[in-house]
């Protein structure tokens, strides 16, 4: 399942996601070094404008995240990308988002893309919540999901991009 259906769909995922993350913080708080290459991992990095093509990746133990963007106007943005795996490697998750909320640049693509893993859920935001800030929801029509990657949809994609958020699912050997 590459997106919920249904709003029943939706309220499940949206509360689901949220303590998913949640979870794998307080792992990586509560059990600092624990198991190698396990541990949430974030870094910065800057959303360059100039209409290049640039990325940003991140890996952990046998998944990882790039990030692709083309963006003009404005100066360099700091944003941040965080990875994590669920403690028992069921899930992999991939945040991308410009903490002070709301980004100002003019995004004229973008790509999340997973290694190692499958999307469950993924979802795309014009806005990031931040300080009385919510997070906004791009429209479902303006980005699409695939088995591994997340990007905008040429033509109906708005421009506006400050939070991504994709959870995937890792593969299980079965003995």
């Amino acid at each position: 399942m590459a997106a919920p259906s249904g709003r029943s769909g939706w309220r499940a995922w949206a509360a689901l996601v949220p303590a998913a993350l949640l979870c794998l913080a307080a792992r990586a708080a509560a059990e600092p070094g624990t198991a190698p290459g396990a541990a949430p991992s974030t870094a910065e990095f800057d959303v360059r404008p100039g209409g290049e093509v640039h990325s940003f990746s991140r890996s952990l133990g046998d998944y990882g995240c790039t990030f692709t963007y083309s963006a003009q106007g404005g100066t360099n943005e700091q944003w941040q990308m965080t990875v994590g795996v669920s403690e028992d490697n069921g899930l992999f998750s991939c945040s991308i988002w410009r903490p002070q909320g709301k980004s100002y640049l003019f995004f004229t693509q973008f790509k999340a893309e997973v290694k190692g893993a499958k999307i469950e859920y993924a979802m795309a935001y014009s806005q990031a919540a931040a300080g009385a800030l919510n997070d906004i929801p791009l429209k479902q029509e303006e980005f699409e999901i695939t088995e591994t990657t997340v990007s905008h949809r040429e033509g109906k994609f708005r421009f506006e991009l400050s939070k991504l958020m994709i959870v995937a699912k890792t593969p299980r050997d079965e003995l």
